[in-house]
């Protein structure tokens, strides 16, 4: 049945999204300005079972946090600390591959590696990490190293971004989370996140992966002190480089979480505003295979109604997820496989299980095989 509309400034939108148009910036601010979340969401929906149907994508995958000593001092991050912090951590190569290796099975697909900006932890010392995993778990795809850390380790091993990329992807890195994005204005970075690569860093960092073979994610941060220009700005810079590389395989919207954070006076994000920044990435990325909807950050709640909001992928088991709890998230910090199921098939969808680069999963009686 068609939508209701009652912002009356969406229907030149409804007519785009339904011809198959792009939508424009100023297209992107009327949906951020409009309060009519249900015809946004019926919209994203068109667009998203025109991609997807009723498929909704997930791994079995696990985080690891090899350190969280940070050298930056983000205003926005309760996760980084000071080396000389005593409640601060920082994992041996041995402990990383023994924490890859606990209560791992050959289910899982995907190891997600992303930490702080360690001041004495090498280009080398990654390069050993990652060379260690592939050893041990040959068939898992490591996602490492956000676009930040990749230019932080290349500034202090004195070697270009392409170059460091290239000994990182010798060395066994499969792929790249998309994080540290945050916004890309200039004047939201500099108060939240002024130690970190620029805006147009990010994208030239990403687009160098791009350019090696790699694929990526992308994300943005909303419900700090971003406006609606910032974001519509954030997204429309993130498809303009797709069109360029195609390098992106999934955007993420991640809802600011204050407590522990320098930021912690703003008020958390609403489910509303979750929704609409789903919604809005949908419609507005009209060249990104896929939305997440990350239920470590929005709650399983939130994400299955996100699944009629534009998102077709709902993210893994995780395991062990510190950055966003540090940060105050009371989420559970894993899923197992068969909760996920359970959590897609309620809100009216078909699981479909993926590896890191959505080719589909099938289970066997001890594995899962990648049907290429």
């Amino acid at each position: 049945m068609p939508a209701v509309i009652e912002d009356s400034r969406l229907q030149s939108i409804r007519d785009k999204v339904e011809a198959g148009e792009r939508l424009s910036f100023d297209d992107g601010l009327t949906l951020y300005q409009s309060s009519d979340l249900l015809a946004i969401g019926y919209l994203a929906n068109l667009v998203r079972e025109r991609l997807h149907g009723d498929r909704t994508y997930f791994n079995v995958n696990r985080h690891i946090n090899p350190t969280d000593v940070c050298v930056a001092s983000c205003r926005l991050c309760a996760f980084g600390k000071r080396a000389k912090d005593p409640n601060s951590y920082t994992m041996s190569l041995e402990q990383v591959w023994e924490t890859a290796g606990i209560g791992w099975t050959e289910a899982v697909t995907e190891f997600h590696i992303v930490g702080g900006l360690h001041p004495e932890l090498s280009l080398d010392w990654f390069c050993e990490m990652l060379r260690g995993l592939k050893e041990r778990f040959p068939q898992v795809h490591l996602k490492a190293f956000t676009m930040v850390e990749i230019g932080y380790l290349a500034k202090r091993a004195k070697l270009s971004i392409r170059e460091t990329l290239q000994r990182l992807r010798e060395a066994g890195m499969d792929s790249m989370p998309g994080g540290g994005a945050e916004i890309f204005s200039d004047r939201v970075r500099r108060v939240i996140c002024d130690h970190k690569l620029t805006g147009d860093e990010w994208l030239e960092t990403a687009r160098t992966a791009h350019e090696l073979g790699l694929h990526s994610n992308c994300t943005m941060l909303y419900g700090h002190i971003e406006n609606d220009e910032d974001r519509v700005d954030h997204l429309v810079r993130l498809r303009e480089l797709q069109d360029q590389t195609g390098g992106f395989v999934t955007f993420i919207p991640l809802a600011f979480h204050p407590d522990n954070t320098a930021l912690e006076h703003i008020a958390k994000t609403t489910g509303f505003m979750d929704l609409k920044n789903i919604a809005v990435s949908r419609l507005m990325l009209d060249n990104i295979p896929h939305i997440k909807a990350y239920w470590i950050m929005m709650t399983p709640k939130i994400a299955q109604i996100a699944l009629r909001f534009g998102a077709d992928d709902i993210d893994g088991t995780v395991v062990e997820e510190k950055i966003y709890h540090d940060a105050g998230a009371t989420t559970s910090q894993k899923m197992r496989r068969g909760e996920l199921l359970q959590l897609i098939r309620k809100a009216g969808r078909e699981p479909m299980e993926r590896d890191t680069l959505y080719r589909p999963v099938t289970r066997t009686e001890s594995a899962f095989t990648v049907l290429v």
